[in-house]
């Protein structure tokens, strides 16, 4: 005990010793905090079912190791006496930039982990989806880079007034400068967000188009029309817009009405009959729900019917009306079931 006593008293009248078993101790502290804060928080994390709780805790390893050493390190340059002020400034600023550029890139990890885990866990969020991942990712960098610059600024004693008021006003020029593009931008985040179609959804817009949804980006919307014609249509445009999904609703099917009027001379158990086998025989047609035919109304040239049936994609919708009205017009002539067409009679009274 008393050679220990005596070597340690040599270490702390030495300089060199003296800093040498600091900086040793600074390594070895840090490395043993890092060991308890891993053992600790992956035992209560282990109880989890998720495990991007273990992968959060695998990424704080290297900044929480660095900080304590450069806290060690700080400590241990200011028992140096011998070491000028301005080099100690130096040295100190840069143990300190060091550790905020660890902590931004840990932090801009963990977001990224985060945003990717709940995009893949809540597929009906389409805000934080696949498509969206590369914007919040820019976003991410740009926030946090802006933030660790603005810390690095504090630490060398820089003052950044002038600077958050130079960017305040370089940012208000920009804006205007660019207010369509950003009120494409932040459409596009209100269509992700509220989701009235989907990639894959047919829509009508009340400026005229309609067609299948091909791709939400962040700007624009693309949709591929019954020509085969693809439309770019700007977010901004269709965020102010009324938009009708024919996709929508608990599943995509569509329901589809063919009017048709008989004469008056007409069976109508037999219109009905030949409308219904038609549609259910249709390759077009779902089995559920059935079709239904409904006598509408007693019109000026004949009676008029009604015929309801399903069909499973609305792009189906073309070649399906066409399919069972020809067989309808076929069924009715080979029936004797006559399609009035509009008529007049007109009575010329004779007078003397």
């Amino acid at each position: 005990m008393e050679k220990l006593i005596i070597q340690f008293t040599e270490i702390v009248n030495s300089p060199i010793l003296l800093t040498g078993f600091l900086i040793v101790l600074s390594f070895l502290f840090a490395k043993i905090s890092d060991f308890v804060f891993s053992f600790l928080i992956k035992k209560i994390v282990a109880k989890t079912s998720s495990d991007i709780d273990n992968q959060i805790v695998d990424y704080l390893h290297k900044p929480i190791y660095y900080s304590i050493l450069f806290v060690g390190l700080t400590l241990t340059l200011e028992t140096l006496e011998q070491i000028p002020n301005s080099i100690g400034y130096i040295i100190l600023g840069i143990f300190k930039s060091i550790t905020i550029a660890i902590w931004a890139f840990t932090l801009f990890n963990i977001f990224m982990l985060i945003l990717r885990w709940y995009s893949d866990r809540n597929r009906s969020n389409n805000l934080f989806s696949k498509s969206t991942i590369p914007l919040f990712d820019n976003l991410g960098k740009i926030l946090i880079f802006l933030g660790s610059i603005y810390f690095i600024l504090l630490t060398w004693n820089v003052d950044v007034t002038g600077w958050v008021a130079s960017a305040g006003i370089l940012s208000m020029v920009i804006g205007f400068g660019a207010r369509d593009t950003i009120a494409n931008l932040f459409s596009g985040i209100s269509i992700m967000a509220d989701a009235p179609y989907k990639e894959g959804d047919y829509i009508n817009l009340d400026s005229g188009e309609r067609g299948c949804v091909k791709r939400i980006g962040i700007s624009s919307t693309r949709i591929l029309t019954r020509d085969d014609i693809e439309i770019t249509i700007p977010n901004s445009v269709i965020a102010n817009s009324k938009i009708i999904n024919e996709s929508g609703g608990p599943y995509e099917k569509e329901r589809i009405r063919i009017n048709i009027s008989v004469s008056y001379d007409s069976n109508i158990d037999q219109v009905r009959q030949i409308l219904y086998n038609v549609a259910k025989n249709s390759n077009y047609s779902c089995v559920d729900p059935e079709p239904r035919v409904r006598f509408r109304e007693f019109g000026d040239s004949g009676l008029k019917f009604q015929l309801l049936f399903w069909i499973e994609k609305p792009e189906m919708r073309g070649r399906c009306i066409d399919e069972v009205s020809s067989i309808i017009h076929k069924k009715f002539n080979s029936e004797n079931i006559e399609i009035p067409y509009p008529q007049h009679t007109v009575h010329m009274k004779k007078t003397d």
